[in-house]
């Protein structure tokens, strides 16, 4: 492990705790197994004389580790095999489970092989009875196999295993009430027990697989209702992948941080915890939960780029409007509607709201249907007005000259209405009117 890891595990938690956290990632991983509360076997004899794990009153720390493949019990789904520390993404997710007089739906999102899926299982069985739904999904198909596997073994009928990529849940707007997300990580916390991890991180990967994080959160989050949990969980110890990401979705996303205060001696982060090695028998693991404020349809993140250009898109209008992104377009919608033409774009509508352009680097391309909206400002543009015969060349897409306008976009009109958009050249312009919109038939302005 490298010098860049020790700073970072000091800028996380102080010299003292990197330090023992350096020699803990040098002995070998704990074992612990978590029962299955609903098969209740009366002697399972590998637990004889194992610790508790206080964070779970079904799980147990093992001093050694068995074969698991030679314990029928294993096989039957009487228990599973998890990491100690693992187990505290259910002790979060417990605070927030509670009969909801419908049944409670839960989406474990990232959910091989299973560890955390079959302790969401056994905690909502014992709050909702059969009142609950809980989606595990996994996009990996082979990891995905082995998650049905595991699945099949614990036996609940009330869990539904899918392979879909996250995004594919945004169609089910608001349907979950918790959503846990145990995202692809560094892996900074698995380090004794993944030789490849090691050898993989650097600065670089933190960043990229935070990058990668967002892109997964911003994907699933219409799919949570408003007021629903958001329980975002990592095997990492850095701020960039753990509290960076939280108070990021907290301003992006619409949310507030809401991790409940549990008192078993993980170390406390700004947004959450981190269990960290050394300071407890498991490995890595941080967690924290996030309660969405914003409207159930709630459209991906806006970054700092993107709120530049939304707001540069908005000062365009002379009403506030909603900026969102269809592919590489922008498209405005007033504020007032914006909620309920969210909704209808299930509907895949031919046209929504008016059509502003797309950034292609730092140049800001209007669509031709700027240049028709009712709220667009006067001082968004410089305006040429165009004679009679200049504006049929322009619909004709024949060329014109403005000579006595400035170099750069120019909003083209006739009687005070807009046509479209030129880019003026000085000796020339390109005409911005899409092709299928320019009259076709000979003109004769003579």
């Amino acid at each position: 492990m490298t010098e860049e890891f020790r700073k970072s595990l000091s800028e996380a938690f102080g010299e003292e705790i990197a330090s023992r956290t350096m020699t803990a990632l040098g002995e070998p991983p704990s074992v612990s197994v978590r029962l299955n509360p609903s098969k209740a076997p009366s002697s399972v004899p590998m637990i004889d004389g194992a610790g508790p794990v206080s964070w779970n009153r079904h799980a147990h720390m093992l001093g050694c580790r068995p074969s698991f493949t030679l314990d029928p019990l294993f096989h039957s789904g009487a228990y599973y095999v998890q990491d100690s520390s693992a187990m505290a993404v259910g002790a979060v997710a417990r605070e927030f489970i509670h009969p909801a007089g419908r049944p409670l739906r839960v989406l474990d999102l990232c959910a091989a092989p299973g560890g955390k899926t079959t302790d969401l299982a056994a905690s909502l069985r014992e709050k909702c009875g059969s009142s609950f739904i809980l989606v595990a999904n996994e996009v990996m198909r082979a990891r995905a196999g082995v998650l049905a596997d595991n699945v099949a073994r614990w036996g609940d009928p009330c869990v539904t295993v899918t392979g879909c990529d996250p995004g594919a849940f945004a169609s089910l707007e608001g349907f979950f009430d918790i959503i846990v997300a145990d995202v692809p990580c560094s892996g900074e916390g698995m380090f004794r027990k993944d030789e490849q991890a090691v050898q993989q991180w650097s600065p670089d990967n933190v960043r990229l697989c935070g990058q990668r994080q967002r892109r997964i959160l911003a994907d699933v989050w219409p799919a949570l209702a408003e007021g629903g949990i958001l329980i975002y969980s990592t095997c990492t110890f850095n701020s960039v992948e753990n509290d960076g990401n939280v108070l990021w979705a907290e301003e992006a996303l619409g949310a507030d941080v809401c991790t409940p205060e549990l008192d078993y001696g993980w170390f406390r982060t700004g947004c959450g915890y981190s269990l960290i090695p050394g300071l407890v028998k498991g490995e890595g693991q941080y967690c924290a939960a996030l309660r969405k404020t914003s409207p159930s349809g709630s459209t991906r993140p806006r970054q700092a780029k993107r709120l530049k250009q939304d707001a540069r898109i908005a000062a365009l209008f002379s009403c506030p409007m909603d900026i969102s992104l269809r592919g590489d377009l922008s498209v405005a919608v007033p504020e007032e509607i914006a909620a309920e033409t969210a909704v209808l774009q299930g509907l895949h509508p031919l046209l929504s709201g008016t059509a502003a352009g797309s950034f292609k680097g730092k140049d800001f391309i209007p669509h031709a249907d700027l240049a028709m909206s009712i709220f667009l400002s006067d001082k968004a543009f410089v305006q040429a007005e165009l004679s009679l015969e200049d504006a049929l060349k322009y619909l004709h897409k024949d060329p014109i000259l403005l000579p006595e306008s400035p170099k750069g976009i120019i909003l083209v009109k006739y009687c005070g209405c807009g046509l479209g958009f030129v880019k003026n050249l000085g000796s020339r312009t390109n005409s911005l009117l899409p092709s299928d919109r320019r009259i076709r038939m000979d003109i004769d302005i003579l």
